[in-house]
């Protein structure tokens, strides 16, 4: 039962951190650069289930078959997406037609993400509140 703690521990810090780049997207939103360098790209985590190759682990997976939890794998440049042509001519970054390469952050997108990460969060914490709650009560029943 204890390693409930453990896996509701790692999906926990995982959403933080995905909480954490998608704050990082939306802040650099508006960040440009000049026309001769890459503007700001959204980033994404990328995560995979947590794996233990010891041979305590293996037993462990082979009789209860239960997860580890899960780890960052890496966090990605989303290169794919174009990021926004703005026509400022005025601007100090814009290229020689007058355009300023905005990142490719699109906030809604963000928004939706945050919502889905905080949503994350609070079924690990709801699952690791029902562990607890399990754990009392399988000792309330030895007295």
């Amino acid at each position: 039962m204890l390693g409930i703690f453990d896996i509701s521990a790692s999906g926990l810090s995982a959403q933080r951190l995905r909480m954490d780049i998608i704050s990082d997207n939306i802040a650099n939103a508006s960040t440009v650069r000049p026309a001769d360098q890459v503007p700001f790209q959204r980033r994404y985590p990328i995560f995979a289930e947590k794996q233990d190759n010891s041979f305590a682990s293996a037993l462990k997976r082979s009789t209860a078959q239960m997860g580890q939890g899960v780890r960052v794998v890496a966090i990605a440049e989303d290169d794919v997406t174009p990021g926004e042509l703005v026509y400022q001519p005025e601007h100090p970054y814009a290229d020689a037609q007058g355009y300023v390469h905005m990142p490719n952050v699109n906030i809604m997108r963000e928004m939706v993400n945050m919502i889905s990460a905080s949503r994350a969060y609070e079924a690990n914490v709801t699952a690791l509140n029902a562990t607890k709650s399990m754990i009392a009560k399988a000792l309330e029943i030895g007295r």
